[in-house]
C-alpha cells in the first residue's frame, strides 16, 4: 500500500502531505524533563508555580493538560462557541500548555474552537489531535488551516485491516517533512506499541486511564516504562463519577455519553459509592477537593503521566488545576492501594460496540 494513499483514505491529514496549509510559526521546544516555567520569558504562558510541566517521549507539556471534547456536547448540553474559547484561553493563562483535540470531536468543530482559541500564542502550546475514526474526509483538518506543523498527531484508534508499520511509515513521512513533530496512538495495546515504535519511535499513548479503571497499569504500563513513552489518560476523573457529584440516585439519557456504559447503570452507581467514599476521604486527609485528589492520585504514580480532564466550567477548570502541584508520597500511595483493594467495584467502561473498537 501507498503510504501517502493510505493517508488519505485514512485521515484528511493527508492534505497536510500535499502542502496544503500556511504558515505559523513552530513550537518552542523547552530541554529539560521537569521544570516550573518563568513568566518573565517570552516563549512561555502566564504561569505561576501552581503547575509542573513534564516531559512525554520528548513532548515537554504541562502536567495537567485539557481535553476539549466536553465543549462540543459530549455529555449532553449545548455550549456557546465564545464561552468556550474564552475557558481555554483561561486554562493557557493559568500554565496549561497541553490541549487535546480530534477531527471526530462534532467532526472538525472541536478542533476549530481549539484553533481559533490558541492562535495568539501558538508557539507557546502544544496540540494533540488525531486522525482515523470514521469521519468522512471532505475538508482538511480544522486545527490545521492555519499552522505549518501538528504538535502531536494520534491514530484515533488502531485500524485491524491497515498494517501498523504502514500507519508508522506514513507518519514517520510527515515527521522528515516537518508537518508533524510527535505522534502517539490511542487505545493501542502493547503489541501495536511496539510495532509502531520500531519503525517510528512514539512519543505518548493515550488511554483511558482513573481510580477505577486502571488496565493501562498492567497492560501497557510496563512496554510505555520500557521503551520511554509517555502516557497521556483520558477521562480521568472517571466522567466525573471521582469527583462526588453522582450519586446512586444519578441517572443518565441519550444524548450523555453515560447512558449506555456499564459503570453508570443504577447497579453499578450504587455498588460503587465506596470508592466515592474512599476519595472523599483522602482528599480531606491531603486538604483537596475530590477531582484533585484523583488527579493527584494519577499524577504520583509516574513522572510520564499527564492527564488530560476537561471541562466547559470555568469554575470546575480552576479546581481541577488545583492539583497541578500537590503530590502523595511513596507509602501514601501504597496505603491507599492498600485500602482501593478492598473495594469490589461493578462495570465495564466501554459499552460492547465501544469495546469492540478497542485494539486487544
Amino acid at each position: 500500500m501507498d503510504r501517502r494513499n493510505f493517508l488519505r483514505t485514512a485521515s484528511s491529514f493527508a492534505l497536510l502531505a500535499a502542502g496544503a496549509t500556511t504558515g505559523v510559526s513552530r513550537v518552542f521546544a523547552e530541554p529539560s524533563s521537569f521544570w516550573t516555567r518563568n513568566s518573565s520569558d517570552e516563549n512561555t504562558p502566564n504561569t505561576n508555580n501552581a503547575m509542573e510541566y513534564r516531559t512525554l517521549g520528548g513532548l515537554d507539556v504541562s502536567a495537567i493538560g485539557l481535553g476539549c471534547l466536553p465543549m462540543v456536547g459530549y455529555y449532553g448540553g449545548k455550549y456557546d462557541k465564545k464561552d468556550m474559547i474564552t475557558l481555554i484561553r483561561r486554562a493557557y493563562d493559568k500554565g496549561v500548555t497541553f490541549f487535546d483535540t480530534a477531527e471526530v470531536y462534532d467532526p472538525y468543530t472541536s478542533e476549530e474552537w481549539v484553533g481559533e482559541a490558541l492562535a495568539p500564542f501558538r508557539n507557546k502550546v502544544k496540540i494533540g489531535t488525531k486522525f482515523g475514526f470514521g469521519v468522512e474526509e471532505k475538508q482538511p483538518t480544522a486545527i490545521n488551516s492555519r499552522p505549518d506543523h501538528i504538535d502531536l498527531l494520534y491514530q484515533h484508534r488502531v485500524d485491524p485491516k491497515v498494517p501498523m508499520e504502514d500507519v508508522a511509515g506514513t507518519v514517520k513521512d510527515l515527521m522528515r517533512e516537518g508537518k508533524v513533530l510527535h505522534w502517539g496512538l490511542s487505545e493501542a495495546s502493547a503489541r501495536s506499541i511496539r510495532r509502531a515504535h520500531a519503525v517510528c519511535p512514539l512519543s505518548v499513548v493515550q488511554s483511558e486511564y482513573a481510580i477505577w479503571w486502571r488496565e493501562p497499569e498492567t497492560k501497557i504500563f510496563p512496554t510505555l516504562e520500557e521503551l520511554g513513552i509517555g502516557f497521556v489518560p483520558y477521562c480521568p476523573l472517571g466522567r466525573a463519577f471521582l469527583t462526588g457529584v453522582i450519586d446512586e440516585n444519578s441517572r443518565f439519557y441519550e444524548g450523555d455519553r453515560r447512558w449506555n456504559l456499564p459503570q453508570f447503570t443504577p447497579e453499578a452507581l450504587k455498588h460503587n459509592m465506596p470508592l466515592v467514599a474512599l476519595v472523599r476521604k483522602w482528599a480531606e486527609r491531603k486538604g483537596v477537593t475530590p477531582a484533585q485528589f484523583a488527579l493527584i492520585w494519577m499524577l504520583s504514580r509516574k513522572s510520564w503521566i499527564a492527564p488530560i480532564p476537561g471541562t466547559t466550567n470555568p469554575v470546575h477548570l480552576n479546581d481541577l488545576l488545583g492539583a497541578g502541584t500537590v503530590r502523595l508520597s511513596a507509602w501514601e500511595m501504597e496505603e491507599f492501594d492498600k485500602e482501593y483493594a478492598q473495594i469490589d467495584l461493578m462495570g465495564h467502561r466501554a459499552d460492547p460496540f465501544t469495546e469492540s473498537q478497542i485494539d486487544k
